[in-house]
C-alpha cells in the first residue's frame, strides 16, 4: 500500500505554510514551547540550589505541575466546548507570564519559598489544562480535516526545534544568572506568544450552547465517546500507563543528576535538548513509518521500542563517559516514540465530531496527564525511601508495561484507522440534562 492511500496521510494540495493564520497559530506554539524548555530545567534547580530542597519536596513540585489535569480536567472540557477557544489560549498564556514572573521578583526580595513554588506550579497547571484543551480543540478548526496531520506534525517538529535550545540555553542561564533569573526567558516567551496568537485573522464561530445540557451531562458525554470506542480507549490507556511510568522516573532525573552525580546546569540541560532533537527527528520520520509499516502495528512497536531504549539509558547516566550514552539513548528512544503520540493525537482529531472535540480531549487528557501528577507523587516517595535510582528503575520498567493495552487491542493488526464519517460534524450530540 502507498503512502498516499492511508487515511490522514495523503499530503494537502495548498501547502500549510501558505495558510496565514496557521503560521501565526506555529509560531505562537513555538515560541512558547522554546520559553517552557527553559524552566523544564530552570523550576526544579530552583527547588535543589536556592531552596536546598530534598528529593520528596523537589518531586512534589511536579506533582503541582501536572495537579490541575486530574482536579479540573474534565469540566475544562466542558466549558471550552461552550465558548470560542482562541480568547481561552490567550488569557492562558499571559496568566502563566505573570505566574513565572512572580519568581525572579520574589527571589530579588529575598521572600522565595517552596510554598510559592508550589502555588505558582499549580497555577501554571491550571492555564496548562484550558490551553492544552483550547489548542488541540481549536486546530481542526483553523485548517481542514486532510490537513490535520501535516499540522500535527509541522506543530510537534518546530516545537522540538524550539526545545532543542531550550534546556541548554536555561543550563547556561541557570548557570551564568542563577535559575530564577532564567524563568524570567519563559515568562517573555509567553507574552510573545499572546502576540502571535492576537493577530490570527479568522473568526471562530461561537459553539451553539444547549440551555438544557448541564455540565454534569456533558462530561459524561466526553467520557463516554473516549471508552466507548475500542481503538481509542487502548490509545489513552497506553498514553496513560506510559506517562504515569515516565513521570516516576522524570520526577527523579534532575535530583539525580544535579543532586547526586553533581553534574553541571547545562550537561543537565543537555538530556533535554537530547529528547527534543529525538522528537525533532521523530515528527519527520513519523508519516513514513506508519505509510511503511502501518499505522497500527507502528503505534504499537514504537511504544514497545521506546520503553526498551529507555531502559538502556538509565544505568548510562553516570558522571563519566558513560553520561554520553546515556543521553544518546534518551534521544533515540524519543525518535522511536514520537510515531505513537503523533498518530494518536491525530487519529482522536478525525474520529471525534467538532461539537465534541473539547470534552474529548479533555476526557483524554484527565486519564493520560492525570496519571502524570500521580506518576510524580509516586516518585517523590520512592526516591525519598528507596533511592532516587531505585526509583527511576521502577518507572522505565512500568514503561514497558504501557504497550499492553494497544497489543490486546485491533490496533496491532490495523493499517488503516478509522475517522469520523463525512457528515458527523453536523450532527450536534444529543445532550440530556
Amino acid at each position: 500500500m502507498t503512502p498516499s492511500r492511508l487515511p490522514g496521510l495523503k499530503p494537502s494540495r495548498s501547502s500549510l505554510l501558505r495558510h496565514p493564520d496557521f503560521r501565526r497559530f506555529w509560531t505562537a506554539d513555538s515560541v512558547s514551547q522554546a520559553g517552557a524548555a527553559v524552566t523544564l530545567v530552570a523550576l526544579p534547580l530552583v527547588a535543589i540550589g536556592p531552596l536546598d530542597a530534598t528529593p520528596f519536596e523537589t518531586g512534589l513540585l511536579v506533582v503541582f505541575e501536572y495537579l490541575a489535569f486530574l482536579v479540573i480536567g474534565l469540566p475544562a472540557g466542558a466549558w471550552v466546548d461552550r465558548v470560542r477557544r482562541r480568547p481561552v489560549m490567550i488569557a492562558c498564556v499571559l496568566a502563566r507570564a505573570l505566574l513565572l514572573g512572580s519568581i525572579p521578583v520574589a527571589y530579588w526580595l529575598d521572600a522565595l519559598t517552596m510554598g510559592q513554588l508550589y502555588v505558582a506550579a499549580f497555577g501554571i497547571s491550571v492555564c496548562t489544562v484550558f490551553f492544552d484543551v483550547a489548542y488541540q480543540s481549536y486546530l481542526p478548526h483553523l485548517v481542514e480535516d486532510d490537513q490535520l496531520l501535516e499540522a500535527n506534525v509541522k506543530l510537534e517538529a518546530t516545537r522540538n526545534i524550539a526545545q532543542v535550545g531550550g534546556p541548554g540555553l536555561g543550563g547556561i542561564l541557570v548557570g551564568a544568572l542563577t535559575a530564577p533569573v532564567a524563568i524570567v526567558v519563559d515568562a517573555v516567551g509567553f507574552v510573545t506568544s499572546a502576540l502571535f496568537l492576537s493577530r490570527i485573522r479568522g473568526s471562530e464561530t461561537r459553539p451553539e450552547v444547549h440551555p438544557e445540557a448541564s455540565l454534569r451531562a456533558e462530561i459524561a458525554e466526553g467520557l463516554r465517546f473516549v471508552f466507548g470506542n475500542p481503538l481509542l480507549r487502548a490509545i489513552t490507556l497506553t498514553a496513560a500507563i506510559s506517562n504515569l511510568a515516565a513521570m516516576i522516573g522524570a520526577s527523579m532525573l534532575l535530583v539525580l543528576l544535579n543532586g547526586e552525580l553533581g553534574l553541571s546546569p547545562f550537561l543537565c540541560g543537555l538530556v533535554f535538548t537530547a529528547e527534543a532533537v529525538g522528537g525533532l527527528l521523530g515528527a519527520l520520520l513519523t508519516t513514513k513509518i506508519a505509510a511503511r509499516l502501518g499505522q497500527g502495528p507502528a503505534m504499537c512497536l514504537s511504544v514497545t521500542v521506546s520503553g526498551l531504549l529507555w531502559m538502556l539509558a538509565l544505568p548510562m547516566f553516570q558522571s563519566d563517559w558513560r553520561f554520553a550514552v546515556g543521553v544518546a539513548l534518551q534521544g533515540l528512544g524519543w525518535v522511536v516514540f514520537m510515531t505513537f503520540k503523533i498518530n494518536s493525537v491525530a487519529f482522536r482529531q478525525l474520529l471525534c465530531p467538532k461539537p465534541l472535540l473539547g470534552r474529548m480531549t479533555a476526557s483524554v487528557r484527565f486519564v493520560v496527564w492525570g496519571a502524570m501528577p500521580v506518576g510524580a507523587l509516586l516518585g517523590s516517595a520512592l526516591g525519598q525511601s528507596i533511592g532516587v535510582r531505585q526509583a527511576m528503575w521502577v518507572g522505565v520498567l512500568g514503561e514497558l508495561l504501557a504497550v499492553i493495552p494497544v497489543l490486546l487491542s485491533p490496533l496491532r493488526t490495523m493499517r488503516e484507522l478509522p475517522k469520523k464519517p463525512a457528515d458527523a460534524d453536523a450532527e450536534a450530540p444529543a445532550v440530556a440534562s
